[in-house]
């Protein structure tokens, strides 16, 4: 009970509850002079007061408050001595030191957290480029910028400055090595550098075709162990063995890098595996190829190796195996977003500007070109096995349409059956071409224009002229952007004569799709044919520039040269053509006519002979070599261009007459006599060959000279006789037209001549086209055999779905250039009418 107090009545329970203690008011700290101190002093720096016990740091100080009473700490009176606080001296500070403060600070000095008190910093110390350790640094800095200069170098294109960047790289990195050794750092030298310098040198050998020398480098990188995973290199290694066709050694490199790779990256050993199947490919052993491809597809299939798989079953003859690799073919999976997202779909601006963005950006074009590449194997795939799979090409590619609408490819269907229709073409099969064809007019427009473009060059090279004007009328009206349908509309109406509306659908065409060079080659002739030579020039120089090595062209610019009378850049277009075809013995015609026009005698003779050694029945190239060997008196030389226009044209007498003249000339007169014989007997009423006879004969003394000039006389009469009715019948023919012409309201009618004769003679100086002067010798007139029928100057054409994967009929360009030259008489214009 003594520890319990019993409250008095009269006390109150709740007195004290308002005192207030001033120690805790804080809104007068600021005013308050010995906090201030206090906080000025940094904690532990207190006013320097004179210990009144010894021992002791502050003996019985007392504790200032706000109102400025003092309190003494009897607690510190038995302290022990911590610190002497001297005058002008600090109380050390271990407890703060790690936050940046120090005990330095004289007594009585504000606090300064910024340290602003002590002025600007010390400038830094400078490096010092001597000192070993600064120029490995920069060593190793010059060598990452080689590295970095070769890499650039090499994708602009610069091999050879590639390679010897890399070259100096390996040099500066041997140089920096040394260097570690010799300053004692060995241990500390950067493997990371020394590999990237390798490995860029041997891929710079590899590209500049330096096989061995890369070779050599990558086995650097594989024997070294310190470099981490150098058997991937192995790889490059195989890919060096395959540029160079060692095929063996390269499967070998590829198993060993296989080897080296873990199953955790998959992607790699499957594109081994992939180099692997190739090689076995290259060498014959499809079945191995089969194995490695299979499993491709199994793991990780993709669009190529598909095709490659189809292939290798092409070549082993499995039918089978055919179809379930195209089946595995057509079930790759493209993972390209559907099209549709790039169609706007609301009126947001903002949105349609993102789809507008996107729409060919360069992630797009490689979705496109992805999908163009797997359409392109699908379709080669299904045109090479159709014939195979089955007993009849149609039936394979009825399958391979059947397959190719149950799978993502629904819209090749189409293009395959438009390709069964192009193989009906190749094989001459005109009906069944145009009967599939005939099935798409009821299609959507893209399909039925293609078809119908390739009904109207069907037509056209059959020269159902108007079914082919219908269908490319039809081809227009489904897709008026198809240029081969314009251009087979061009060329309706260019059979037709009307050039200038021809020259217009040709011109649509090139607007449409400027690379259609068959609208540019076709607008030149065009030209051509209105005679504006200028502007056919200017289509021809045109399409020489997209079609550098087109013999074609350069022979129509050469013509186009010759008619405008500028025969130098006509032999230099020419002698372009030669170099593209040296064998061409047309257009070696060709340049021993121009020389000889130019009167370069022996260029002539040298062209002329290349032409007669390639072609030898040529009767226009044999005259001219005739003729020119009897004009240099070379008789002998000229008997055997004679003989061989005899073989060609067996009916001709003036050959024959021309050998019988030779060996007279020479002096031969028993072989003379003999072959004016022979040719009597083959020709009895030949006036000129009795004449030679009869003086023959009279010069040797033979006793038949009285026998061939009775021959003479009554083949003389008889010839006479001839002419006298032929100009007689001249007479009155000519009196019916001129009663014709009178009573006819001026209406002309054509008169039909026989043809003329060219001649070949040899002045040097006449112009073009003039006859030349001195003995001149008859030419076969043109209805003679080995002539050719009128040049016709037209390229129609189809469409092939996928681009040109045949090669396209040549309906008229290339015979031009052949007729051209091949029609011409020695001494007459290049026309092609």
């Amino acid at each position: 009970m003594e520890n319990v107090h019993l409250a008095v009545e009269d006390e109150d329970l709740y007195s004290g509850y308002n005192d207030f203690n001033s120690t805790f008011f804080t809104e007068e700290l600021e005013n308050d002079i010995g906090f201030q101190q206090a906080l000025r002093t940094s904690q532990g720096r207190r006013p320097l007061m004179t210990a009144k016990l010894p021992g002791t740091a502050i003996g019985g100080r007392p504790l200032a408050s706000s109102f400025g009473s003092r309190v003494p700490l009897a607690s510190s009176a038995g302290r022990p001595v911590t610190g002497a606080v001297q005058e002008g001296a600090a109380r050390p500070m271990t407890s703060i030191r790690a936050a940046g403060y120090t005990s330095t600070m004289m007594r009585g000095s504000t606090f300064d957290t910024l340290g602003q008190h002590r002025g600007p910093a010390p400038p830094l110390e400078g490096k010092n480029e001597d000192a070993p350790e600064e120029k490995i640094k920069i060593m190793e800095k010059k060598v990452n910028d080689l590295i970095e200069e070769s890499c650039m170098a090499y994708s602009s294109g610069a091999s050879q400055l590639a390679l010897e960047k890399a070259k100096e790289a390996r040099r500066k990195e041997q140089a920096l090595v040394r260097q570690r050794e010799q300053s004692g750092t060995a241990d500390h030298i950067n493997l990371d550098l020394t590999y990237s310098v390798l490995l860029n040198l041997a891929n710079q050998y590899e590209h500049n075709e330096m096989y061995p020398e890369a070779l050599n480098t990558y086995q650097v990188i594989v024997k070294n162990k310190m470099f981490n995973n150098p058997g991937r290199l192995k790889v490059n290694m195989g890919n060096i063995y395959f540029q160079q066709k060692n095929y063996p050694k390269a499967i070998k490199f590829y198993r060993m890098a296989l080897d080296q790779i873990s199953n955790a990256h998959k992607e790699m050993r499957i594109k081994i595996m992939q180099n692997i199947g190739v090689v076995f490919l290259r060498m014959g052993q499809y079945s191995d190829a089969i194995t490695s491809f299979e499993h491709i597809m199994r793991e990780s299939p993709n669009i190529t190796t598909g095709y490659n798989l189809v292939l290798c079953n092409y070549a082993t003859g499995d039918r089978e195996g055919m179809k379930k690799a195209f089946q595995m073919l057509i079930s790759v999976p493209l993972g390209i977003d559907d099209e549709d997202k790039y169609i706007p779909a609301t009126d947001d601006s903002s949105t349609n500007m993102v789809i507008d963005a996107i729409k060919n950006d360069k992630l797009y074009q490689m979705e496109r070109d992805k999908k163009a590449q797997a359409e392109k194997y699908i379709m080669t795939a299904a045109k090479l096995i159709a014939p195979a799979i089955e007993t009849s090409f149609a039936s394979g590619f009825d399958w391979c349409v059947d397959m190719v609408k149950a799978s993502q490819y629904v819209e090749l269907a189409n293009d395959l059956e438009i390709n069964k229709a192009i193989t009906y073409l190749r094989q001459k099969d005109f009906n069944q071409a145009v009967e599939t064809l005939k099935t798409f007019e009821k299609k959507d427009s893209r399909v039925k224009s293609v078809a119908a473009t390739n009904l109207s060059f069907i037509y056209f090279l059959e020269k159902d002229y108007d079914q082919a004007d219908r269908y490319a009328d039809l081809a227009m009206n489904a897709n008026r952007y198809n240029p081969a349908a314009l251009v087979n509309k061009g060329n309706t109406v260019f059979v037709k004569q009307d050039y200038e509306k021809a020259a217009e659908f040709f011109k649509e065409a090139l607007k449409n799709d400027s690379s259609c060079t068959e609208g540019l080659y076709n607008l030149g002739l065009t030209y051509k044919r209105l005679n504006r030579l200028e502007d056919a020039l200017d289509c021809f120089l045109k399409l020489n520039a997209i079609l550098r090595n087109s013999d074609q062209v350069m022979c129509q610019i050469a013509d186009l040269y010759e008619q405008l009378g500028d025969l130098q850049q006509a032999i230099e277009w020419l002698m372009q053509v030669i170099s593209v075809t040296p064998t061409d013995p047309h257009i070696l015609a060709k340049l021993g006519k121009l020389h000889n026009d130019e009167g370069e005698k022996s260029q002539a003779l040298h062209y002329y002979s290349e032409s007669f050694r390639y072609f030898p029945s040529n009767i226009n190239v044999i005259t001219w070599l005739g003729a020119y060997y009897l004009d240099t008196q070379f008789c002998e030389n000229a008997i055997q261009y004679f003989e061989r226009a005899t073989l060609i044209q067996p009916t001709q007498v003036k050959w024959q007459l021309m050998v019988a003249s030779c060996y007279r000339r020479s002096g031969n007169y028993q072989k003379a006599l003999e072959t004016y014989q022979n040719i009597h007997r083959k020709f009895p009423d030949n006036v000129e060959c009795l004449r030679f006879l009869v003086r023959l004969s009279t010069d040797m003394g033979l006793k038949e000279v009285q026998d061939y000039a009775t021959k003479l006389k009554k083949a003389e009469k008889t010839k006479e006789i001839q002419e006298q009715r032929v100009r007689s019948g001249r007479e009155s023919s000519s009196r019916g037209r001129r009663g014709s012409r009178e009573g006819s309201a001026g209406i002309s009618t054509p008169v039909l001549t026989s043809p003329m004769k060219s001649s070949i003679t040899d002045s040097s100086n006449s112009s073009r086209g003039e006859r030349r002067s001195g003995k001149n010798i008859s030419l076969p007139a043109s209805n003679e055999p080995y002539e050719s029928s009128s040049p016709k100057e037209l390229d129609a054409y189809y469409v092939d779905p996928l681009g040109p994967l045949m090669e396209r009929p040549k309906t008229g360009a290339k015979r031009v250039v052949e007729e051209d030259f091949a029609d011409e008489d020695i001494g007459d214009d290049l026309l092609p009418e």
